[in-house]
């Protein structure tokens, strides 16, 4: 790890202790920053109104009848804000939320610890859900309807279940494969809620909501900029503006301008469609390789060297969304669209 080589340049147990308090140090800094940037409330979060006006009436409702929140399943690409709304219906709620993810949740023992350490009324939160094995998930059945954690003990013809009661509770469960979660795992939500691309205003404002925390100045046509290039994700837009705000730091410049921005996103290979290196290489490879397609995965997996998982989750869902590939039968094909972009 290139920050330990550069901290520690002997094998003590005293520098090495250094080394990972200056680690977690700066890991807990970058944790406390997400933290400050996150809504504490359905108000102050931004876009998804009709999935806000969804949730408004759920949470009204489970207050006046004074029950849990219905179990809650939130679909929709990566970096939309899942966790975010787990997070402000567990404040709204007045509850606790306890995050996971589903790779995380190997053993029984994993799920079961969980599951018996929950107050009532509080919020789990399992990431990533479609990925839960299958031991993982038939716990969660009788859980979910029952409130019943059930435990075999013992082995073979000896073994016998035990049934423990759980407090009411409510499981908030994200995925980005809302197709890959099982029939009887995906009908025991009560409410299930697809989180949408944003538009560029919505964008904006977020960015100017990040500036004002963050304490750094931006004009409206510099954050307009910067949202143009966020491939329509929260998650992105406060990564770049965070990248521009460096930029700006160096070049000492105070408010950001557009002029500063596009200059900053320029240094990072953005283009103005948000597309990255990657991106483009992605889409040229199919052009020039395979005359635009149609190409099979694996084809383009190789001639690109990366593994078919990212380009089917990180790169293909944006360049569908704009319209610069197209899935067919046969395969991935370049759109016109695409070719125009690329000046080809």
């Amino acid at each position: 790890m290139p920050i330990k080589r550069s901290l520690d340049q002997s094998n003590s147990p005293a520098a090495a202790k250094k080394t990972k308090s200056l680690v977690n140090s700066e890991q807990q800094k970058g944790e406390n920053l997400e933290e400050s940037l996150r809504p504490n409330s359905l108000a102050e979060y931004i876009g998804q109104s009709s999935l806000k006006q969804v949730l408004e009436v759920a949470i009204a409702a489970a207050k006046g009848r004074e029950e849990p929140l219905d179990h809650l399943l939130l679909y929709g690409p990566p970096g939309l804000g899942k966790t975010t709304l787990s997070l402000i219906l567990a404040s709204q709620m007045g509850v606790n939320c306890r995050i996971t993810t589903a790779p995380a949740l190997e053993r029984p023992r994993d799920i079961t610890g969980l599951l018996l350490n929950l107050q009532p009324g509080d919020i789990l939160f399992i990431d990533e859900i479609h990925r839960l094995n299958r031991v993982a998930e038939e716990l969660l059945y009788p859980a979910m309807e029952d409130y019943r954690l059930d435990i075999t003990i013992g082995k073979g013809q000896g073994a016998r279940i035990r049934s423990l009661n759980l407090p009411k509770f409510t499981l908030v469960g994200a995925t980005t494969k809302v197709g890959s979660l099982s029939s009887p795992l995906r009908d025991r939500f009560g409410l299930i809620q697809r989180l949408n691309y944003y538009e560029v205003p919505e964008l904006i404002e977020i960015i100017e909501r990040t500036a004002k925390l963050l304490q750094t100045p931006i004009t409206n046509s510099a954050a307009y900029t910067v949202a143009l290039r966020s491939r329509g994700t929260p998650r992105i837009a406060n990564r770049l503006f965070k990248r521009v705000r460096d930029y700006a730091q160096v070049e000492q410049v105070n408010p950001i301008s557009a002029e500063l921005a596009i200059k900053a996103l320029d240094i990072l290979n953005i283009d103005p469609k948000g597309l990255d290196q990657s991106d483009r290489l992605f889409l040229q490879t199919i052009i020039e390789q395979f005359q635009g397609g149609p190409v099979g995965l694996e084809a383009v997996a190789a001639a690109t060297g990366e593994d078919t998982k990212t380009i089917e989750e990180v790169y293909e869902p944006y360049l569908l969304k704009i319209g610069y590939i197209n899935r067919t039968p046969r395969g991935r094909i370049v759109t016109k669209a695409a070719y125009t972009h690329l000046g080809i």
